[in-house]
C-alpha cells in the first residue's frame, strides 16, 4: 500500500482500523488529503461531504481505492438541514459515526476591512464558524450515544497571529473557531468525546491561492523552514490527532505551521 500513500516515508499503521469516518469539505486541499491518510490507515468508511460534486466524487473513488467504502454527501455545512442529513446518512449507513475532521472553510478575497461588504462577513463567519457550530452540534449527540469519538476542526495560524492585512474577516473568524473548539472539548470530554483542532500556516492549497496571496517565494522566505506547507503534512497531523496514539490530548490545536508562529 506504500506506494500510495501521500507522503513517503509514513507508511500506513492502522490506525483508523475499523472507523466510520467524516470529512467536510473534502472535495481538494487539506480535506483531500485527509481523507485519504483516513482511507489508508484502514477506516471502513469515509463520508466525503463538500458543495462541488465532482470534487468529492473524485475523492471517495480514491478513498475506495485505498480499500475503504467511501461515500460522496453534497452538504452544504452552512444550513442546518444538510448537516444533519450528512450526519444521519453516516448512521443510517454505517450504524455510527467515530470520527470527523471538520475542514470545510472560506477565506475572503485580500483587501482592506473597509471595502468588505457586510455579505462577504456574513459568508465568511458562516462558511467557518456556523458550520463547525452546526457539525459539532450534530456530531456530538452520535458520538455521545457510544459514549466515544474523536473530532479535529481545521483552525488557522491566523486565528493566532497573522501579520499580513487583507483578511482580518478571516482571522476574526478562525480565533472564534479556536475558542469554540477549546470550550466545545471542555464539554465533551467527560462523555468520552475527544474535541481538538489544528492550525496550518502558509500552505498552498486552492482556497489560499484563491484569496490573492502575493509572492509565495517570499512568503516562504519568512518561515523557518523556507518553503510552504503541503496539504499532504497537515493530514499528517489531523490524522494524529484524530487516532487514539492522542488518547490523552483535549482541547488543543495543534500548529502545523512550518514555524510561523514560533518566529
Amino acid at each position: 500500500m506504500s506506494e500510495v500513500l501521500p507522503i513517503d516515508g509514513h507508511p500506513a499503521t492502522e490506525r483508523m482500523a475499523g472507523k466510520i469516518c467524516l470529512v467536510t469539505g473534502g472535495g481538494s486541499g487539506i480535506g483531500r488529503a485527509a481523507a485519504l491518510r483516513i482511507a489508508a490507515e484502514g477506516a471502513a468508511a469515509v463520508l466525503i461531504a463538500g458543495r462541488r460534486e465532482a470534487e468529492i466524487e473524485q475523492t471517495a473513488a480514491q478513498c475506495r481505492a485505498l480499500g475503504a467504502q467511501a461515500l460522496a454527501v453534497r452538504t452544504d455545512v452552512t444550513r442546518e438541514d444538510e448537516v444533519a442529513r450528512l450526519v444521519a446518512t453516516a448512521i443510517e449507513r454505517f450504524g455510527r459515526l467515530d470520527i470527523a475532521f471538520n475542514n470545510a472553510g472560506f477565506q475572503e478575497r485580500r483587501a482592506p476591512l473597509e471595502q468588505q461588504a457586510s455579505s462577504i462577513y456574513d459568508e465568511v463567519f458562516d462558511g467557518n464558524v456556523r458550520s463547525v457550530f452546526l457539525c459539532l452540534r450534530h456530531q456530538l449527540p452520535a458520538m455521545f450515544a457510544r459514549g466515544e469519538g474523536s473530532i479535529v476542526v481545521n483552525a488557522s495560524v491566523s486565528g493566532v497571529r497573522n501579520p499580513n492585512s487583507g483578511l482580518s474577516l478571516y482571522s476574526a473568524s478562525k480565533a472564534a473557531v479556536i475558542s469554540l473548539v477549546r470550550s466545545a472539548a471542555l464539554e465533551a470530554a467527560p462523555r468520552g468525546v475527544r474535541i481538538n483542532g489544528v492550525a496550518p500556516g502558509r500552505v498552498v492549497t486552492d482556497m489560499m491561492l484563491r484569496s490573492g496571496v502575493g509572492d509565495m517565494a517570499s512568503v516562504a522566505a519568512g518561515l523557518p523552514l523556507r518553503r510552504m506547507g503541503k496539504p499532504e503534512e497537515v493530514a499528517e497531523a489531523v490524522l494524529w490527532l484524530l487516532s487514539d496514539a492522542s488518547s490523552y490530548v483535549v482541547g488543543h490545536v495543534l500548529a502545523a505551521d512550518g514555524g510561523f508562529l514560533a518566529s
